[in-house]
């Protein structure tokens, strides 16, 4: 197999949250690799192209500056995928891998018809050889599935498959990807395997030492992305379920995330209690994991890791019970304000957010919601709460305000859900939202983000994840 030491044309398919920025930043390390992000969105990749960089389909801190240095030099956003495809030697492939919502597996495997239908695509268009990388969170095994497609369906071209899952933090996702503390390569570990790896290899050390860039073989990457993705996970539920018997017993669960934080063999990351994680990999990675562990007959370890997922279902079910409780046992007609949409701050990502799950359950309880996030817009919110809950478009409309002024949002409500941890909520005038609103005020912080002895000297009822 021709395998090149020293990569000149990488193509990426799939121009979303993964592939976008990591091809961004490999474009703007090495200006002499052309890296073209291809996508059959032709939407998408006009927003990628778009001149207003404050309007990339992505909001990342330090992406659009990523962006303005390398677009149309050696870094190109199309539409044509078989072009794209032909002309490069390494193609990753970075699709979106969802929890399958039908069939064997519904609720818990990945489903891989995406990836399926990338490597049936690579063996149809390419002429030459290819390495072929998986970017998208998969689940282990994946790439022999992957050899066996490219293999199978490609003419007189051979293919070697890499895993190099992904491990951004979005909101973080370019400082991760200039400062990673690893990059993980699995590969093959035959002659041609080990080669494809170097070749990798040689990209990610234009800019990263090779002590932090780790080979394996390719099942242990694969497994490595579900497994760390998992421990996370895990870390969020305990501080939360921590959190539940704080609020029964006066302790408080940021002096006990404090404590044992300090412990060198804890450490302080992954601790702060919350109203629950989300985002597009937690939940779907550890599903995914519990799909494995069953399939193996591992019937105790899909159990222990499927309690991480339950526990995270509890905590924000618990936050709006606690709301509606709170509130006298009634919130029907009675206007709450929910601050932040977004899973997380410094990104517009609500896949899996808690906003939407604590919304949906106030809304079965005739609640008027007016939301205000700084970065996610009106469509994605109706759209998030349309596919999750049995009410219709309609009476979603009704129940729902949008507004672009936190202000407005706050103004006459009976109370304040804060479901993301936006900075500028920290820094608001809560005597003037006090002033405003129906008395008592309520604030419901699911992100402990506000002060309590500034709140209390306002005037507020607030009431914070895990402090008695």
């Amino acid at each position: 197999m021709n395998i090149p030491n020293n990569i000149t044309n990488i193509c990426c398919i799939g121009a979303g949250y993964v592939g976008g920025p990591t091809m961004a930043v490999i474009a703007q390390k090495c200006p002499e690799i052309k890296v073209t992000v291809v996508d059959i969105n032709q939407q998408r990749i006009a927003d990628w192209n778009t001149e207003n960089l404050d309007k990339l389909p992505i909001y990342e801190p330090g992406l659009k500056e990523v962006v303005q240095e390398a677009r149309d030099r050696n870094l190109f956003f199309s539409a044509e995928v078989d072009k794209a495809i032909d002309e490069a030697q390494m193609i990753f492939i970075s699709v979106n891998t969802p929890t399958k919502t039908y069939g064997v597996g519904k609720g818990m495997a990945a489903d891989l018809k995406y990836v399926e239908l990338c490597a049936r695509k690579i063996a149809k268009v390419a002429t030459s050889d290819k390495i072929v990388v998986e970017k998208s969170t998969l689940p282990v095994r994946t790439a022999e599935s992957i050899k066996t497609i490219l293999d199978a369906e490609g003419k007189n071209v051979n293919f070697k498959v890499l895993s190099n899952p992904e491990f951004l933090a979005e909101g973080t996702a370019i400082d991760d990807l200039h400062n990673a503390d690893r990059v993980l390569i699995g590969g093959d570990q035959d002659e041609d395997g080990l080669k494809a790896i170097q070749s990798l290899v040689n990209v990610y050390s234009h800019w990263l030492p090779l002590e932090r860039i780790l080979t394996t073989n390719v099942w242990s990457s694969e497994l490595s992305k579900l497994t760390a993705n998992a421990f996370l996970a895990q870390r969020v539920s305990s501080i939360n379920a921590m959190s539940a018997l704080c609020e029964q017993t006066g302790a408080n669960v940021d002096e006990i995330a404090n404590a044992i934080g300090s412990d060198s063999r804890i450490g302080p990351k992954f601790l702060k209690a919350s109203v629950g994680f989300g985002g597009s990999c937690f939940q779907k990675d550890i599903l995914n994991l519990v799909y494995i562990a069953r399939s193996y007959g591992l019937g105790e370890v899909a159990d222990y890791w499927e309690q991480v997922i339950k526990l995270n279902d509890y905590q924000k079910r618990r936050f709006a019970e606690k709301i509606v409780k709170t509130l006298f046992n009634t919130v029907s007609g009675k206007k709450i304000a929910m601050l932040g949409w977004a899973f997380k701050q410094d990104t517009n990502d609500t896949r899996e957010s808690a906003a939407i799950y604590v919304a949906d359950y106030l809304l079965n309880e005739q609640a008027e919601l007016v939301i205000y996030d700084p970065k996610v817009k009106a469509g994605q919110i109706y759209t998030d709460l349309d596919y999750l809950s049995t009410r219709s478009e309609e009476e979603n409309k009704r129940l729902i305000t949008i507004v672009n002024d936190p202000y407005e949002a706050m103004d006459d409500s009976h109370a304040v859900a804060i479901l993301t941890e936006w900075d500028e909520f920290k820094a608001y005038d809560w005597k003037r939202v006090y002033n405003c609103m129906k008395k008592p005020a309520f604030v419901f912080d699911g992100r402990n983000i506000l002060n309590i002895r500034i709140m209390d000297e306002v005037g507020f009822e607030l009431y914070t994840i895990g402090r008695g």
